[in-house]
């Protein structure tokens, strides 16, 4: 579906719109575990400005090629939010049952504001109440691995995505 050439490509313009629409104040970005961390990693090398990196680990999937429906939080970090710029960086955007309950936590820690960075979107999401800021790519109805999504814990490590 997508290079590593494309991806690396991409994410560099997503770093610099993120550098442009984050001029002040104290950003935050945190990545969605474990699908976001290779994104997460590439991604804030290529923002231009003082940032800080947090993690937060949200689980709908299971072994499956499909959302259970059911998000559970495994790892909330405590990590001061309170008036600070919070950037979500999402690997992919499917249900939004997961970004929507993710959302729904942290804007009850008060942040000054907060965005979503996906590298992919397959805008089917239904559950989400406010449009992702930052898109990478548009992505198929397809399930897809590589450049750290999985397939139960499979194919994570692939420099390109690919539909199974």
């Amino acid at each position: 579906m997508f290079s590593a050439e494309e991806i690396a490509r991409r994410v560099s313009e997503l770093g610099r719109e993120i550098t442009d629409r984050y001029r002040d104040g104290d950003l935050l970005v945190v990545g969605l575990l474990k699908g976001s961390a290779i994104f997460v990693c590439d991604l804030v090398r290529q923002i231009q400005r003082p940032l800080q990196i947090d993690f937060i680990a949200a689980s709908s999937y299971g072994g499956g090629t499909a959302s259970s429906g059911a998000v559970r939080l495994v790892y909330d970090p405590e990590t001061r939010l309170e008036g600070r710029h919070i950037l979500i960086a999402e690997d992919i955007v499917d249900s939004g049952r997961t970004l929507a309950r993710l959302l729904e936590v942290l804007r009850s820690r008060s942040p000054a504001s907060i965005a979503v960075c996906a590298l992919l979107h397959k805008r089917i999401a239904t559950q989400l109440q406010e449009p992702v800021r930052f898109v990478g790519f548009d992505a198929p109805a397809e399930f897809l691995v590589g450049y750290g999504l999985d397939h139960a814990e499979e194919y994570r490590h692939l420099p390109y995505i690919a539909s199974i």
